[in-house]
């Protein structure tokens, strides 16, 4: 497979054509980001430790039925996915209030919510990524009833299977953006899922394992991205 020319560049990753119809090669970059870009670094081996992730987690979610746009990796930073057309929402889905819900609503950092809470907003910079209810969904006609009943229930079922994978692991999975896309008429996963998408608590400390720790400048991000990663993918195969 040879990686054509320039479909689009995003704040962290890069997406190529290719000379296979249907296949897009995704290069996940060292950018890394905050405050809707407000805050902006290049950190080394920050793109390898997020393909890694998403490598893992995508493949694991395949195994357990969730249709992703993944395919293979090429190299560390490097993968191989299926041509979507994507769908401008992000869809975050949240266990435990942190961040803009606690900022926003009179919730209490740590409370856990139970049923988890979807929330879904609009996927645009020049508008901040304004919060969606189903009714501007659908208005706008940026997914038809049916096809957000089907995202609702991917999103929780995703949720579902990867916070009890993380559990084992000692962390808790406090809420994570997800985005979807369309191949014909099936509803897949795709974008990535990682650290840059993830809200990660350790169980017993309480320390961030995410980007929160670049965010608020708590520490090494890079040396946290790289501890995560491994616990991730190594402790979890041994599963």
């Amino acid at each position: 497979m040879k990686q054509k020319k320039l479909l689009y560049a995003g704040k962290a990753k890069s997406v190529y054509h290719t000379d296979v119809k249907g296949k897009l090669i995704v290069e996940f970059r060292d950018d890394i980001t905050a405050f809707d870009g407000g805050k902006k670094d290049v950190l080394k081996n920050k793109g390898s430790y997020n393909a890694e992730v998403s490598a893992f987690f995508f493949e694991y979610l395949g195994k357990n039925g969730v249709k992703t746009h993944f395919v293979s990796m090429i190299d560390s930073r490097h993968m191989v996915v299926r041509e979507l057309q994507m769908i401008p929402l992000e869809v975050i889905v949240r266990n435990v209030a942190a961040g803009s819900i606690v900022r926003n609503y009179p919730f209490k950092e740590g409370t856990k919510l139970d049923p988890p809470v979807i929330v879904i907003d609009y996927k645009d910079d020049s508008r901040h990524d304004p919060m969606l209810n189903d009714d501007l969904i659908v208005a706008l006609k940026l997914a038809t009833p049916a096809e957000l009943r089907k995202i609702k229930k991917a999103a929780l079922e995703i949720n579902r299977l990867l916070f009890d994978l993380l559990a084992a692991q000692g962390i808790t999975l406090v809420d994570f953006k997800i985005e979807f896309g369309r191949q014909g008429k099936t509803i897949c996963l795709g974008d990535e899922i990682s650290m840059d998408s993830m809200r990660l608590w350790d169980k017993k400390s309480g320390e961030s394992l995410d980007k929160d720790v670049y965010r608020f400048e708590k520490g090494d991000v890079m040396a946290t991205y790289n501890r995560v990663a491994q616990r991730i993918t190594s402790s979890s195969k041994k599963r």
